[in-house]
């Protein structure tokens, strides 16, 4: 499929099965730790005595490389015991139930052909890879009693999918930010195509999404209750006003706090919203809040269940 650079701006934003060849690497990769590079992902994993096992979703567009290049845990988690499998899945904001099936499908296959699948596992994402590791979960909790899934976590999603409408609505026609208005457009084409418009029929943004704010809902998340859960994000409002010209309310940062509310009222007992600053900047240097590197990789490590 050709990508066009419009999809490819969308990075900034966002951020069934056959054998696979699996090819044992070398350089980079510190004694006592393996390798594994394949199709659908790439495995960073203790060769003794692996504890845990951390699946990660990278942004639109970001494949295993550039999760590893954003957020280079690898090497730091194999050493305390918890094998890290970047995903290459990257190109979509929600998932349709058959994508839910082929992907739990695809991670269950992972984890056993290399023999983590009964260790405790937390699935995160990034952006757009935050909403995956969310709706992912949330159908494993349901559909998968074996699998022993401990906890999830989020960097800076846009989990609302109807907010993310109206705030590209607001982009678009602010036309502030050629960037802006560019994924904006995406945005709207890419929900009104398969959703709608929301002023004629509110229940499909409900049942994709991870949150919609509008009408409290949270139903795609109720199988987390008894699991841990973390919510990221920076919210720099002074840098989104400078270079998108973007309110408080158009931020993930708005709707992940907000989300936490809801579900602490709801009983949900093991979910956190953290809240970072000056953390935001890309592998390159760029001062960005919607990044990986707001993730403190210690305390994340500190706070991964292990066996």
């Amino acid at each position: 499929m050709h990508i066009s650079p419009l999809l490819i701006l969308m990075v900034l934003l966002f951020s069934a099965c056959t054998p696979e060849l699996k090819e044992k690497q070398s350089g980079l990769v510190e004694q006592n730790v393996e390798e594994i590079k394949a199709m659908q992902y790439e495995l960073f994993k203790p060769l003794t005595d692996p504890k845990a096992v951390l699946i990660l979703f990278g942004g639109f567009l970001q494949t295993a490389k550039d999760i590893k290049k954003e957020f280079d845990i690898g090497n730091k988690a194999a050493r305390e015991g918890v094998a890290v499998i970047f995903m290459n899945y990257n190109q979509t904001l929600w998932l349709e139930e058959k994508d839910k099936v082929s992907l739990a499908s695809s991670i269950k296959e992972i984890l056993q052909e290399n023999e983590v699948d009964d260790l405790p596992i937390t699935i995160g994402g990034f952006s757009s890879g935050g909403n995956v590791a969310l709706l992912l979960s949330n159908f494993l909790q349901k559909t998968d009693e074996e699998l022993k899934l401990k906890g999830v976590f989020a960097v800076d999603s846009p989990i609302d999918l109807l907010a993310l409408y109206h705030s590209a609505q607001k982009n678009v026609s602010r036309n502030f930010s050629e960037t802006a208005v560019q994924e904006g457009k995406w945005i709207i084409q890419t929900i009104e195509t398969r959703l709608g418009k929301p002023d004629d029929d509110l229940s499909a943004y409900e049942k994709y999404a991870v949150f919609t704010a509008a009408s409290l809902h949270t139903s795609n998340l109720n199988e987390l209750k008894p699991i841990k859960i973390r919510f990221y994000s920076e919210p720099d409002t002074l840098w989104w006003k400078e270079q998108r010209m973007a309110d408080y309310d158009q931020m993930n940062a708005y709707y992940l706090n907000k989300l936490t509310g809801l579900l602490k009222e709801k009983g949900f007992k093991h979910v956190e919203y953290i809240q970072t600053k000056d953390q935001g900047y890309r592998s390159d240097g760029e001062r960005h809040p919607h990044s990986w590197s707001i993730v403190n990789q210690d305390r994340l490590l500190e706070w991964i269940p292990r066996k």
